[in-house]
């Protein structure tokens, strides 16, 4: 078993479970701890931090807490740690790491990555032609009026090869991909070499698949009765071949479930095209094939690989304008009417609806008809502000709101500030970079500095694998039934961006015939009507019998400006469950899940 590095991640976001990693480590043979950190919105989430803790932090904590439970059972393992807590300031994290391992007494080599902050260049940058286009709306960083906080580049995996071949221990990375914790030690542990594209593509796939933890044992999974227990679910281990072929896995005796269902609901996770694009490599998410090869053990293989694009991705979060909501229920009859009065109400108090730079008004219609309860005769109106100019908002804003409790529609009740309380919101802002301008840093566990160069700049020949047509089965035929989508079709959605993704599969050939005929951009608009304003791409994975819609801009700015209840389109897929379609009895009758 030489030739395979079993590579387990114990943590999916910032705020997962911290007991996850002494569970990685002692469960069973690992070679490799990773955790993943760093969402889009984690990035604003550390400037903050920086702003009201000073500079020296920026970095997630709660990994020096984590490092404390396992760094002597690392040491005694031989496992090697890599993350990416190192957020905005992996230096900080590095000496406060150096600080615990010598109060705790273990003897481990630290490295950490930086490079990837161009704040500092961002105007010598835009002067060579760099224009930081967003990636969403177009526009141009220099002309948006919104000054950038933070400017951080995706780094692939060398970097990470580069602090282990040096006899790092623990590798801590700032904003580098997701997946590149698991490119790096795979590269690493095989000598790979930089157009090794088909084994760094099967890294890659097994790093998107692993870096939201316990999602791909179970977690969050559409056909949720699959899964026998989801008390202690499991995190995941990826055993990646010399060839990169993988198998998936979780440590006995935990909960959740790892199946092809289980996987395949995480390859659609957060994508657009099945070309899913790395600074390392491009892997073809519809070339690889899937099987069940034992409880718990998915076995991934044939994923193709392409030279990476000319362009790495730059994460910027930029000042927007300043943002204030408020949310009241409204209850009973007339619920459309009660809004209108309201709005109008409240909108003359504050001195005219035209005076802001834009309102957003939603009705949440949780209401329902001849309610059982109290609580479910309301629905919640949900109004968000926006303006250039803060002395609009505050507590004055509040005030004029609150004043007029007794003097409205009846029923009314308020629900708390509804999302944003008057301060400027912080916009993501995705662009590129002409790779050409990329240099990673690797600062080894002696002292010494290295400089790492992307693929893109070494000069190596292109390789484009372009993918063979598979041939779509039928959609059966016969007597029609009604039936929820949900009860046929696996969903699972996310955010890219200010876009959202809606993947969806089939269990068996005739099921992805029919939802391949069916589920045209056209009906996926009329079965979700709130998403018929926007622009949907369908992408088709037939080797997954999967559809991936990809709706842009429906996010707006970003997670952490957006005036969405679900900001980050987690439960979109599950909205689409829960639609009722015409589909043919055969099917039905064969593969329908069962109400709960």
């Amino acid at each position: 078993m030489s030739d395979i590095i079993r590579i387990g991640n114990c943590s999916g976001y910032y705020g997962d479970r911290l007991d996850a990693a002494r569970e990685m480590v002692e469960g069973g043979p690992i070679d490799v701890l990773t955790g993943d950190y760093l969402a889009e919105l984690t990035m604003s989430i550390l400037y903050g931090q920086k702003q009201a803790r000073g500079e020296a932090m920026g970095y997630v904590g709660t990994f020096l807490k984590q490092l404390e439970d396992v760094a002597r059972l690392c040491q005694e393992k031989g496992i090697k740690i890599v993350v990416n807590a190192g957020g905005l300031n992996p230096a900080s994290l590095a000496a406060e790491t150096r600080k615990l391992l010598a109060k705790i007494g273990v003897d481990l080599k630290v490295a950490y990555i930086d490079g990837d902050d161009l704040l500092g260049d961002l105007s010598r940058l835009q002067a060579e032609g760099e224009a930081f286009r967003n990636l969403d709306t177009g526009e141009i960083l220099a002309g948006s009026g919104q000054p950038p906080l933070t400017a951080n580049v995706y780094f692939g995996g060398w970097g990470i090869k580069a602090a282990l071949d040096d006899g790092a221990d623990i590798v801590l990375c700032p904003r580098v991909t997701d997946a590149a914790l698991v490119i790096g030690p795979a590269a690493w542990k095989f000598g790979w070499s930089r157009d090794d594209y088909d084994a760094l593509a099967g890294a890659l796939t097994a790093g998107h698949v692993i870096e939201c933890g316990a999602q791909c044992c179970g977690g969050n999974y559409a056909f949720f009765q699959e899964v026998l227990s989801f008390r202690n679910v499991g995190y995941p281990i990826a055993e990646i071949e010399r060839d990169g072929s993988f198998t998936i896995t979780k440590h006995p005796g935990t909960g959740g479930l790892v199946s092809v269902g289980t996987v395949t609901a995480q390859l659609l996770y957060e994508i657009s095209s099945p070309a899913y694009v790395n600074p390392d490599v491009i892997a073809h998410f519809d070339t690889l094939s899937i099987v069940q090869a034992g409880p718990d053990r998915v076995r991934v293989t044939g994923i193709r690989g392409s030279s990476p694009p000319p362009t790495h991705k730059v994460c910027f979060n930029t000042l927007g304008p300043y943002k204030q909501s408020f949310e009241v229920l409204l209850t009973g009859l007339d619920i459309p009417l009660k809004a209108e009065i309201y709005l109008d109400q409240v909108f003359h108090n504050l001195g005219g609806r035209e005076q802001f730079d834009d309102v957003d008004v939603q009705l949440i219609r949780s209401d329902h008809d001849d309610p059982e309860s109290n609580e479910v005769a309301h629905a919640a109106l949900r109004v968000t502000i926006t303006h250039h100019d803060p002395s609009k908002f505050g507590r004055l804003f509040a005030a004029k709101i609150t004043e007029l409790g007794l003097a409205g529609i009846p029923g009314n009740a308020s629900r708390g500030g509804g999302g944003f309380n008057g301060t400027q919101a912080v916009i993501h802002w995705p662009a590129l970079i002409d790779s050409g301008k990329v240099v990673e840093r690797v600062h080894l566990a002696g002292g010494a500095v290295v400089e790492v160069l992307p693929t893109q700049r070494l000069g190596l020949e292109d390789v484009h694998y372009q993918k063979l047509p598979i041939e779509i089965p039928p959609s059966p035929e016969g007597p029609i039934l009604a039936v929820p989508f949900g009860r046929l079709f696996g969903t699972r959605s996310g955010d890219k961006g200010g876009s959202a993704n809606c993947g969806v599969w089939a269990k068996t050939d005739a099921a992805y015939g029919f939802l391949h005929a069916h589920l045209t951009v056209e009906e996926f608009k009329r079965l979700c009507p709130d998403m018929a304003t926007y622009d949907i791409e369908r992408f088709e994975m037939p080797n997954l019998r999967a559809l991936n819609f990809y709706i842009k801009g429906v996010l707006g700015t970003g997670a952490a400006s957006n005036h969405r209840l679900d900001k980050q389109a987690k439960s979109l897929g599950e909205y689409l469950g829960a639609k009722t379609i015409q589909a043919p009895k055969v099917l039905v009758d064969a593969v329908a899940h069962p109400a709960g």
